[in-house]
């Protein structure tokens, strides 16, 4: 049951009430341990490391859980009242035919596509506000998260770091995946399932597909605990059976987990393969591509649109956690003008930061431009700006192995799997860092503590 008045604890709050030898000795582990704890994990920052993990606790971790379960069921719920299809949604939100791939355009929107979430959370004000809503399979960072929190935790157990204290990491969401993808799927025990990633796509270690799959390795006996027989793959690798079968890795495969982008993805023969075996129906996917389109960022503004048709609970949970937004129109240039301060402009269907104008950052000059530009490509929302709360991290110096603290700001993303909650991805800013946080910018990306 979501309490409409949850008073959110500060963000250092749980770190703070920690005693302060353990602190001491969580940071100086950390620092001395970055290169094990890091290896193998997304970044593009050359300076900064973590030295610790955020920590959280944990009630108020499960009452944010519950807040981003039912605002994905909203945004379903908005979606269903204006399209059946994925085919009728595509077309309202102007995506252009062929632009999201593998997509059946006859799917019938349903609940089946709430089977893997990760809301993007900043604290602003002291309360969590979910800027955009990730709903699909290809949801980056959970491995990094994953890792990085448990080699923390390892090397805190190894050390009697926090004998005798109530934390603990967040629950495994690669574990929780495997979960769902088994019982979303109605997998038999040992079903082969092909984990296929676009090599060409931007992601740091992709320019290295061996080495990248061996990092990823340990995923094969993390499936195998779940009854699943995993096989990691380039997409540009699959071919087809005689059957209209997948094969990959030089056999038959049961099942699909998707983890390469549906409207990024490089067209390929592979690709081509996985769209017959879907045609042929012999191929189930995690996640259906309609999945991606429920991520569209004009489903917030359809919220707001449609706050008199929902009861007074979910009105006041948008407007608490949800800020305000609405389709950037002609008929929203002179606001957008005059309200430079308060306001962000984002492309409804783009990610990783990718096009988004904070007013506050720019000069007036810039901000009409950026404007302009926006209205004649189309497709953008104009959101509520919220800044950033910003809370006392620890980092060490990768040149001269200095910890340093520093007030940064942080983003929490937490993973949802087949409507459960799991762990999540933090997005911790770093020193002298701007308020855009996403990895092209050199965020550090681990996962979280909780405690009791």
């Amino acid at each position: 049951m979501i309490d409409p008045n949850y008073p959110w604890p500060e963000a250092g709050q749980a770190w703070r009430e920690l005693p302060e030898p353990t602190r001491t000795a969580m940071v100086a582990s950390g620092a001395a341990a970055w290169r094990e704890i890091f290896h193998g994990c997304a970044t593009y920052n050359k300076q900064w490391r973590l030295a610790r993990p955020p920590v959280m606790p944990a009630d108020a971790f499960r009452e944010l859980n519950e807040v981003c379960d039912r605002l994905a069921q909203l945004i379903l719920e908005a979606c269903q009242r204006r399209a059946r299809t994925a085919g009728e949604l595509r077309r309202l939100l102007g995506v252009p035919e062929g632009a999201t791939m593998l997509l059946d355009e006859s799917e019938e929107l349903s609940e089946a596509l709430l089977a893997a979430y990760r809301p993007d959370v900043l604290i602003s004000g002291g309360v969590p506000r979910i800027v955009e809503y990730n709903i699909d399979s290809s949801l980056g960072g959970g491995f990094d998260a994953d890792t990085v929190v448990r080699r923390y935790a390892r090397l805190y157990q190894e050390q009697g770091i926090l004998d005798g204290l109530p934390v603990r990491p967040a629950p495994s969401l690669l574990d929780q995946r495997f979960v769902a993808i088994r019982d979303g799927l109605s997998l038999a025990d040992g079903a082969r399932v092909a984990l296929l990633l676009d090599f060409d796509a931007d992601y740091p270690g992709l320019e290295s597909p061996d080495d990248f799959i061996q990092i990823l390795s340990p995923l094969i006996d993390q499936a195998r605990r779940f009854g699943i027989d995993l096989v990691i793959a380039p997409v540009a690798t699959a071919t087809l059976d005689a059957d209209r079968r997948l094969v990959v890795g030089g056999a038959p495969v049961d099942a699909l987990f998707r983890l390469f982008v549906p409207n990024r993805v490089t067209p390929s023969a592979g690709l081509a393969a996985v769209a017959g075996a879907l045609d042929a129906g012999t191929l189930p996917m995690f996640v259906s591509t309609a999945a991606w389109l429920l991520g569209n960022k004009i489903n917030f503004a359809w919220l707001y649109e449609d706050l008199g048709l929902l009861s007074a609970d979910d009105q006041a949970l948008i407007r608490r956690y949800v800020p305000h937004t609405v389709a950037f129109t002609a008929a929203e240039l002179d606001r957008a003008l005059a309200d430079r301060e308060n306001l962000v402009v984002k492309p409804a269907d783009g990610s990783a930061g990718h096009g988004v104008l904070i007013g506050r950052e720019l000069s007036p000059g810039e901000w009409a431009d950026g404007l302009r530009a926006a209205l004649d490509r189309g497709g953008d929302i104009l959101q509520r700006y919220m800044p950033a709360d910003r809370f006392a991290m620890d980092f060490v110096q990768i040149e001269t192995g200095e910890t340093v603290t520093a007030e940064v700001p942080y983003s929490i993303a937490p993973y949802l799997f087949g409507r459960t909650g799991s762990g999540a991805l933090a997005r911790v800013g770093f020193p002298g860092c701007d308020e855009v946080l996403n990895l092209a910018r050199g965020v550090l990306l681990t996962g979280i503590l909780l405690t009791d």
